[in-house]
C-alpha cells in the first residue's frame, strides 16, 4: 500500500464540525447525506461522519476525541494564525519555526482533534 485515498473524522455534533471545516477553515463541502460530509480536496478525500451513526456503520462506537491530526499546507502560516484568532479557534501552538524546516500552528476542531497548519520553508 502507497496510497491513502481517505480520512474520516467521527464527530459528536456534524453541524458544528462542519461549520468549523466549511466556515473557517474555507473548505468546500462536495457530498454530504446520511450523517456523512465529504470536503472537496485535491489530492485524497477527507470527511466527517456524526459518531452516533457509527453504530450502524461498524456495529460499535469509535473513538474518543482527540483522535488524531490533520495538516494543511499553506503559504503563510502566521495570516492564518490571525484568521484562526478572528473566529475565536483554540491555538494550541505558534505560528512557531520548526527545526525540520517548516513554520507551523496548531489549533483545536470542535471535538478537540489537532489542525496542524504548515508553511514550507
Amino acid at each position: 500500500m502507497s496510497r491513502i485515498d481517505y480520512v474520516i473524522w467521527y464527530v459528536r455534533s456534524l453541524d458544528r464540525a462542519v461549520a468549523f471545516y466549511r466556515d473557517v477553515l474555507g473548505l468546500e463541502v462536495r457530498i454530504e447525506g446520511d450523517g456523512y460530509v465529504e470536503f472537496a480536496m485535491d489530492n485524497t478525500k477527507f470527511a466527517l461522519f456524526e459518531a452516533a451513526k457509527l453504530g450502524e456503520l461498524i456495529g460499535r462506537d469509535g473513538g474518543n476525541p482527540p483522535c488524531g491530526e490533520i495538516g494543511f499546507i499553506t503559504d503563510d502560516v502566521d495570516a492564518e494564525a490571525e484568521r484562526m484568532r478572528g473566529h475565536g479557534v483554540p491555538i494550541l501552538t505558534g505560528p512557531v519555526d520548526r527545526p525540520w524546516g517548516e513554520r507551523t500552528l496548531h489549533v483545536s476542531d470542535p471535538d478537540g482533534n489537532v489542525v496542524e497548519f504548515a508553511q514550507k520553508r
